[in-house]
């Protein structure tokens, strides 16, 4: 498996420190976050996963964790839309250059809002996909938002 990828690109480009863990990765599973946090021995709400969403037609990036539900009226306020979706998975992999499964918020192709969840900032870092399948980066909330220029709300159903 590669380890660099355009997620650790960036965040090396930017002189942010972060972890990376490999896990085997196991497409069959229904919660692919749930799977990778007990693949890493991490909380289940400390694994983040990137959701790309559809705001009034424009592209958003989502990060939450994969432990619940995202509330799309409360992104969809947050993009200051009246409605949102999520993205369909080929055009997913189309604006951010990733697979899905492998989909990080960083080194996206192109540069989307982005919205983190605001559960983020309660660890001392947390872990969201590096760019592939069974890589995960540990890095911190604070970190990950001002290399994203995100903006940390309240995303959970």
């Amino acid at each position: 498996m590669a380890q660099a990828t355009r997620a650790t690109r960036t965040l090396d480009e930017a002189g942010i420190a972060y972890t990376l863990v490999a896990y085997a990765f196991d497409a069959s599973v229904e919660s692919k976050g749930r799977a990778a946090a007990e693949a890493i021995g991490a909380e289940p709400e400390q694994v983040f996963k990137t959701l790309m969403v559809i705001a009034e037609g424009k592209p958003a990036c989502v990060v939450a964790p994969s432990s619940g539900e995202v509330s799309m009226k409360k992104i969809a306020a947050a993009l200051g839309a009246k409605s949102a979706s999520m993205m369909k998975p080929a055009d997913a992999e189309r604006l951010t250059g990733y697979k899905v499964g492998g989909i990080s918020p960083l080194g996206q192709m192109r540069h989307v809002p982005t919205l983190i969840d605001e559960t983020a900032i309660l660890f001392d870092a947390i872990f969201l996909n590096g760019g592939q399948r069974g890589l995960q980066l540990r890095v911190t909330a604070e970190d990950l938002a001002r290399i994203l220029d995100a903006r940390l709300v309240d995303v959970a159903a």
